[in-house]
């Protein structure tokens, strides 16, 4: 019909029961078959776009195959609660205790606390989690909705940790690590403890990390709802000393400053013209705060275990809080041995992973799985890293020092300096009063990279680095610049070739 021409006037044609071609077949429409269900432009859509036939639906209610939702324990809101009790205790500063009095003080506190327990009780009711085929789905919110779908193929880790409340109200909590996350996963919080490991075994199960338990075997309980220590899975690898645990964290900066810090406040407290609660709270506060962290690194590696599972190493670890870790080996970017300054008078080290697809950028670096040895002697050490990497030998380990002229950037830490390729790794070594040394394999590296700084370029030295993926990786200081490139030129070779083999 020539352009600009109106259509003739008249009902629409009436199209014959059978074209040339044949009758059309039952519930077709001009422009080809309709699906069943469908409307005479293709399917009807769901909530967000098109639903192909068969397909599972986002929220649905229960699952296809009559598994219905879970809910997290009764008790999770009370813990919950007294958690953030803790938080706002925390929040209200002594002064505010100071300018109000204890009555109003403990009002507020208890405000505070009954509202957070109300949205505690809220957030459980609308908090549930199912699976669905090889997904593991988290619902919660009130007035946002929203759903977490996690596909179990990215699943490294579920891990059961059990604050001091959890273990006390038998209750524990699974924490997911997958690959690529920003943090940890979906965390359920909580659960019992034979319920949180039967989930915990059957998401490694469907992620293939563990093969499945046979049907009706249970997860046994101790009384309390503690898992006994006999039903951890794994050759036992070694056991750490309660007692050199806690001499190691005597033999460090913080427990050297601890006589000083009292003899501050005594000296306070004697020129003092009045003691007062506030005064003594402060200072208190201020010292606590110098011997949080020796005292937190002796609470979390309190009964540490390692044992060996097939491919995966399983970490027990912990006093006020247990934690049970599960760290796949060929996710292992990189192995730290570590001596700090104090610690070589007993020959002592400690051993730290680099795992792939770990939430390295957590605040809280007790939820990453990066211990591997809290403290030991080298011999205990060399027979863990050779666990890890298997042909790998720590005592064994020959490294060379940097030319002569980096004594001008390193005047006393110049022999702390050392690197070497080895036959599957790349080793460096550096630190003056703490000495550290990494272990990368070649089928680690991710990229290369030769870095020189102004000072480096007058003296022709150059850094080389060996970065891994979501690590820091090693690098090689200050070496001689032609050396640098033959050496980057070498471990881009080899992290080729031992990515092929892998």
């Amino acid at each position: 019909m020539p352009s600009g021409d109106a259509p003739p006037a008249g009902p629409p044609p009436q199209y014959p029961a059978a074209g040339p071609y044949g009758a059309p077949p039952p519930g077709a429409g001009p422009y080809g078959p309709v699906p069943p269900g469908a409307g005479p432009y293709g399917p009807p859509p769901g909530p967000y776009g098109a639903i192909p036939p068969g397909a599972v639906q986002p929220l649905p209610g229960p699952p296809g195959d009559g598994e219905p939702r879970q809910r997290l324990h009764p008790l999770s809101p009370v813990l919950h609660g007294a958690k953030s009790l803790v938080v706002v205790i925390a929040g209200l500063s002594w002064s505010t205790l100071s300018r109000v009095g204890f009555g109003w003080f403990a009002a507020m506190v208890v405000v505070l606390a009954l509202g957070a327990t109300v949205l505690s009780v809220v957030s459980w009711y609308n908090t549930g989690y199912h699976v669905v085929g090889r997904e593991l789905r988290v619902y919660e919110g009130l007035l946002w909705r929203r759903t977490r779908a996690i596909p179990l193929e990215r699943l490294q880790a579920v891990e059961v940790v059990r604050p001091l409340l959890a273990q006390l109200t038998g209750l524990a909590e699974l924490r997911l690590e997958v690959v690529g996350g920003g943090k940890t996963e979906a965390p359920l919080a909580y659960l019992g403890v034979a319920d949180a490991a039967r989930l915990r075994e059957r998401l490694l199960a469907l992620a293939g990390r563990t093969a499945p338990a046979a049907p009706g075997v249970t997860v046994p309980t101790a009384v309390g709802g503690a898992p006994p220590q006999a039903s951890a899975p794994g050759r036992p690898l070694h056991a750490v000393r309660n007692s050199n645990l806690l001499i190691s964290q005597l033999l460090t900066p913080q427990a050297f400053l601890l006589p000083f810090g009292l003899a501050f406040v005594v000296v306070q407290f004697v020129t003092a013209e009045s003691w007062s609660f506030i005064a003594v709270a402060s200072t208190l506060t201020a010292m606590a705060g110098v011997l949080l962290q020796p005292i937190r690194r002796v609470l979390d590696d309190w009964n540490f275990r390692l044992a060996r599972d097939d491919g995966t190493l399983r970490v027990h670890n912990g006093l006020l809080e247990t934690r049970a870790q599960t760290v796949p080996l060929h996710r292992v970017q990189t192995v730290r041995a570590t001596w700090p300054l104090l610690w070589r008078v007993k020959g002592w080290l400690r051993l730290r992973l680099e795992v792939a697809g770990y939430s390295v950028g957590e605040a809280d670096d007790r939820n990453r799985p990066d211990r591997l040895l809290p403290v030991g002697d080298l011999p205990t050490a060399t027979m863990i890293v050779a666990e890890v990497l298997p042909g790998v030998r720590l005592d064994a380990l020959t490294l060379h020092r940097p030319p002569s002229r980096a004594r001008w950037l390193h005047p006393l830490g110049r022999g702390a300096l050392g690197t070497a390729l080895f036959d599957k790794v790349f080793a460096t070594r550096s630190g003056l009063l703490t000495r550290q040394l990494a272990i990368v394999p070649y089928a680690r590296i991710q990229s290369v990279r030769v870095v020189q700084g102004p000072v480096q370029r007058l003296l022709r030295l150059a850094t080389v680095h060996a970065d891994t993926a979501g690590g820091s990786g090693a690098a090689a200081e200050d070496r001689d610049l032609a050396e640098a490139w033959i050496l980057a030129a070498e471990l881009t070779t080899r992290a080729q070739s031992a990515r092929r083999v892998a």
